[in-house]
């Protein structure tokens, strides 16, 4: 065996990185704090019902359809690509269209409103289209399109996709904010550093205007502060629903510390007689 080949070389890389990430983990260990350890910490204490761990995502998980879509494409070109080659530019069409919606939705603010608005103006534009005579020369100018990818390719827009959001995952894990009835903390970095708001030094809004984001679980919470020279902070979490109703109970109490139990009040002490009172 030659220890000095390029298959040992790159055998030496890996377990020395292996080695680094196990011997940072056990230095570390004790010194790192995830909001999953706070919320652990929180859910255990006695003094508080109500609280809200959150922290922002990418807006990049708002293309989760199209990643789905995509690793779903791979799969079906890699089946059918020897039996029907123009499959491809038909799965490709698909998987454009499910992208091009998840643009619109991550750039723009769409409200039912505006979803109205827009499908009435197709309407109309296609009923005039109709009274000219121009709706089959009309669609079929989307024939012409012929998108296709290759099974690898999507399988690529997958991976990184889904890298993307995992570094998200990964970053939310140590810059997060925990809210309680009396404070807001703000965590920033892998140790205990943060920052501790009074809960009458800022407020919050829950903001679920953009209809197709709701329609994914996603939505918008942001917090201002009093003080002016601090910018507000804007957090796109998930299950919006279910945080806006735990940020409303949050913020809605005050949280105190249980009284002493008579079962651990020190016992009472007699009293002490009078000496000037005669005996009995």
């Amino acid at each position: 065996m030659d220890w000095t080949s390029n298959r040992m070389i790159a055998l030496y890389i890996a377990l020395a990185a292996v080695a680094t990430g196990v011997g940072a983990w056990f230095v570390l260990r004790k010194t790192l704090r995830t909001r999953v350890d706070v919320a652990k910490a929180l859910r255990a204490d006695p003094d508080l019902h109500d609280w809200l761990v959150i922290f922002g995502w990418t807006p990049k998980i708002l293309y989760v359809p199209s990643l789905l879509a995509a690793i779903l494409a791979a799969i079906l070109i890699f089946v059918t690509r020897s039996h029907w080659p123009v499959f491809d530019q038909v799965v490709g069409g698909l998987w454009f269209a499910i992208f091009f919606i998840n643009v619109l939705i991550e750039e723009y603010d769409i409200n039912i409103k505006v979803i109205l608005l827009t499908a009435a103006s197709v309407a109309a534009f296609l009923l005039w289209l109709h009274l000219l005579g121009w709706v089959v020369p009309f669609l079929s100018l989307f024939g012409h399109l012929a998108f296709s990818v290759s099974a690898t390719g999507y399988l690529l827009i997958a991976i990184v996709g889904l890298l993307i959001i995992a570094i998200s995952w990964l970053h939310g894990l140590f810059y997060y904010v925990a809210i309680t009835p009396n404070s807001l903390d703000l965590h920033s970095g892998p140790t205990e550093a943060g920052e501790q708001v009074g809960r009458e030094d800022y407020n919050t809004k829950v903001d679920t205007g953009d209809f197709l984001e709701r329609l994914l679980g996603f939505g918008r919470i942001s917090i201002t502060f009093k003080d002016n020279r601090r910018p507000p902070l804007t957090l796109l979490v998930w299950q919006v629903e279910k945080k806006a109703e735990m940020l409303e109970r949050v913020r809605a109490k005050f949280a105190v510390d249980r009284p002493q139990s008579l079962d651990q009040a020190p016992p009472a002490q007699p009293p002490i007689p009078n000496p000037n009172t005669p005996p009995i």
